[in-house]
């Protein structure tokens, strides 16, 4: 009835390698895959590899849990495996008290495997501005515990050289680490190894560093004045310079805007391959994959014209194993599908998947005026190039002045909300837009549209929420069915926008429940059923 994709064009052929960096010898099974391997928000992409296993890294700030680490063996199918963190206290705006932590927590973590464990370093970009270190011996079945936290680092690489001494690398500055991750190490490394050139302005981020045939190589995305956004790579013989640049990818891929940032990674046979991001507005920043060219010993990427390719092939077999980034869920397991994130921390007495056998339970648990302070949204990716979200959701536990319902969420919503108005219910699609303050991101103002409206005189709804994330689309499309079966369209096409002012995350399909008035109301979501098309 739905599928879910994850890579959305897979196939196996046997094929050899021709742009790989070395050549693959004979015939060997190979994945085909289409750009962008993952059509969702998966941004500031750092990679790992131990034998024939990958695992990615990427950010998801205020959602809960967080640090999502995805797996694979083939760098085109990704599950998600684990979570770094169930969630971080290092203030109350990660309880939506005081402020909130939008656009802001966990924030481009590096991954890296060592010697028989994987480490995870991500710096909050909030206070108390310190970095957290995470160990794991097996990110699949093992949770990763916490080793240290350190000074701040921004966009920062996680680094192990041949010595096994660990460093830090964040812009144009590196640093040493302790062995035992502990802390800086004193009297070690801790300094500026080059300066940015005349054309570079504002930071050089996205560090993410390899060691290549005894070459360091710093990989980070430049915004030069009069240029556009692009990758470029620093290398050096020594970990502290001199270090020469070259730009290794400058590509506007599909019409959309130019992809930078990102890493690369080999295999074991010894051919290099890229992992980088492309802004693709409301959905977000969406993973692209490329082979890497090795010439002169600088990792040129993409294709041999130097551009992101649509369709390619990778020699190395398909990893399918059914799971996908985003999941159907009809709530009868004893525990959410991993695939599920909450709006900052949850409130763990609010929520149940006991209460009611089948459905999952949102109880109100906070009073609040809006959608974006309001505590236990659960939410998933929406995909492009097309997809479409459906929930079925018993309303008839609602109490006076309750707000429920599903959302194309970001810091500009387009809403479907069953409101409770004294004895009376009522559909309405809205659209709502977030004003944040810049140091607390406190919400001082939710700008309300109210679009549509209509009557509910029962206790079972189903809403739908269709995605066109096609270049010059970014439109949500709302539907309400009062059988499962036949739908009506609510409310106009709605434009969904990033932000990086706002929420700075790709739009998702969010469901909600919140108390305007008084507690005690609760819905219970039947189902969330996913699609997505090539369309």
């Amino acid at each position: 009835m739905y599928k879910v994709i994850g890579g959305l064009f897979a196939a196996v052929l046997i094929v050899g390698c021709s742009n790989s960096s070395k050549p693959v010898s004979g015939a060997t099974a190979a994945t085909a895959y289409k750009n962008p391997v993952i059509w969702a928000d998966m941004p500031d992409l750092s990679v790992t590899r131990n034998g024939k296993d990958y695992y990615l890294i990427s950010t998801t700030m205020h959602l809960m849990p967080g640090a999502p680490v995805m797996k694979s063996k083939d760098l085109v199918h990704w599950e998600t495996v684990s979570y770094v963190f169930d969630s971080l206290s290092d203030n109350s705006k990660y309880n939506l008290i005081n402020g909130t932590v939008y656009g802001r927590g966990q924030w481009a973590s590096s991954i890296r495997y060592h010697k028989g464990k994987y480490y995870v370093l991500f710096s909050p970009n909030d206070e108390p501005y310190r970095a957290y270190i995470y160990s794991s011996s097996d990110p699949s079945s093992e949770k990763w515990k916490l080793v240290s936290r350190t000074p701040h680092f921004h966009d920062a690489s996680l680094f192990f050289d041949d010595d096994d001494r660990p460093f830090v690398f964040s812009g144009t500055r590196v640093t040493e680490l302790k062995s035992d991750l502990s802390d800086i190490l004193p009297g070690g490394i801790n300094q500026d190894i080059f300066k940015k050139d005349a054309e570079e302005t504002g930071l050089l981020e996205g560090n993410q560093v390899v060691k290549h045939n005894g070459k360091y190589y710093l990989l980070m995305i430049s915004w030069p004045r009069g240029k556009p956004r692009r990758q470029v790579c620093y290398r050096a013989d020594k970990i502290t310079g001199p270090y020469e640049k070259k730009m290794i990818l400058e590509d506007n891929f599909a019409g959309f805007p130019y992809v930078a940032q990102g890493c690369i990674i080999d295999d074991v046979k010894g051919n290099w391959y890229g992992l980088i991001f492309q802004d693709r507005n409301g959905v977000g920043r969406v993973p692209v994959l490329m082979p890497v060219r090795w010439v002169d010993g600088w990792p040129m990427l993409g294709d041999e014209n130097g551009k992101v390719p649509l369709l390619e092939t990778i020699p190395l077999k398909p990893y399918e194993t059914g799971k996908r980034i985003v999941e159907s869920d009809d709530f009868s397991g004893k525990n959410l599908k991993i695939n599920w994130q909450w709006n900052h921390n949850p409130v763990n007495g609010a929520w149940s998947l006991t209460e009611r056998s089948g459905y999952l339970r949102l109880k109100t648990n906070r009073v609040v005026p809006n959608l974006y302070l309001a505590p236990n949204t659960i939410t998933q990716r929406m995909m492009g190039p097309t997809c479409s979200g459906i929930i079925s959701m018993d309303v008839s536990e609602m109490k006076d002045g309750d707000v429920a319902g599903f959302s194309a969420f970001n810091g500009h919503s387009g809403i479907l909300s069953v409101m409770m108005e004294g004895e009376k219910k009522y559909l309405t699609m809205t659209t709502n837009v977030v004003e944040l303050t810049d140091k607390e991101k406190a919400v001082t103002n939710v700008q309300v549209e109210e679009k549509a409206r209509i009557a509910l005189n029962q206790h079972i709804v189903y809403l739908r929420i269709d995605g066109d994330f096609n270049l010059d689309k970014d439109q949500a499309i709302f539907y309400y069915s009062l059988d499962g079966n036949n739908w009506k369209k609510i409310g106009p096409e709605y434009k969904m926008i990033f932000d990086y002012r706002k929420l700075f995350m790709g739009t998702r399909f969010a469901i909600f429940n919140y108390a305007t008035k008084s507690l005690g109301g609760y819905v219970d979501v039947d189902y969330f059923k996913f699609t997505v098309s090539e369309k």
